[in-house]
């Protein structure tokens, strides 16, 4: 009888931890975009014009809002915010590290006004229209992402013509990261967002920057790495700021001479990560 107690006993403590596991997966699949997008509202004091992008894949009317500092001439700034950002607040510094450029600050959808619910393709697809507009009016394009923004900013350089690559604090998968913060989650198997830069970095043929905090609770180094490996010889250097905390890294007298300072083509050989004292 003792037993069969036992035996019962284990089954249930079994399947409870069975069910436990699956509601868990099931909150992750079903809460996901919610874990990794955190729209905001764009600041009424923020500086800029403001100009608007239809969505092709929306409904009538929908757009996406581009915050813009116009700057006569061919150079011109892509930028691409944190998950959690409100791109416009950046203008100030944006400016201050590219006087001569055009600059245009993309509001991801359901962000600072724009339509939509944010998603890795639909974040693809507007900053693909972007550039199309810009590139209108401007012959030099660069481009900045910053943590989710780098996952952007990859799939443009991949897929068009730019003269420089700036990623902050970038990482090589957003499923990678998420495999360490859930390692006991079938994490490849439940995201619909996986900005897998590293499989878009071989085909980035622009000077490429990455720049990482010495401390960065949000994307460990190894995934910096990683990205970094995923460039092909030559093509990517990365700078680490010795700065506390994922964002912080504009806290570093270093970081507006990083932006600025224009980065040569690449050439042969690996670019090894060296770490700035500025």
């Amino acid at each position: 009888m003792e037993l069969h107690r036992t035996v019962s006993l284990l089954a249930f403590a079994v399947l409870a931890g069975a069910m436990a596991y699956l509601a868990l997966c099931g909150a992750l699949f079903l809460g996901q975009r919610s874990l990794l997008y955190f729209p905001q509202p764009r600041s009424p004091a923020a500086g800029g014009e403001l100009v608007a992008l239809p969505l092709a894949d929306g409904p009538p009317g929908s757009r996406v809002l581009v915050t813009v500092r116009r700057r006569p001439g061919p150079k011109a700034l892509l930028y691409f915010g944190g998950n959690s950002e409100d791109v416009a607040g950046q203008l100030p510094l944006l400016e201050a590290a590219f006087p001569e450029h055009a600059l245009y600050l993309l509001h991801y959808r359901g962000y600072g006004g724009s339509s939509g619910q944010p998603s890795e393709q639909g974040l693809f697809a507007d900053a693909l229209a972007l550039y199309d507009r810009v590139r209108a009016d401007h012959a030099s394009i660069e481009v900045l992402g910053r943590s989710l923004g780098s996952g952007v900013a990859v799939h443009l350089a991949a897929r068009r013509p730019v003269d420089r690559l700036v990623l902050v604090t970038p990482f090589d998968s957003i499923e990678a990261v998420a495999a360490r913060q859930f390692p006991l989650v079938p994490v490849g198997l439940l995201l619909r967002d996986k900005y897998r830069s590293w499989q878009e970095a071989p085909r980035v043929g622009a000077p490429t920057l990455l720049i990482a905090a010495a401390q960065d609770e949000v994307i460990p180094r190894a995934n910096t790495n990683a990205l970094l490996a995923s460039f092909r010889p030559g093509v990517a250097s990365l700078v680490v700021l010795p700065v506390r905390g994922h964002n912080a890294v504009e806290e570093s007298p270093g970081y507006i001479p990083l932006l600025r300072k224009p980065l040569n083509p690449p050439g042969p050989g690996p670019q090894p990560p060296s770490r700035s004292a500025l």
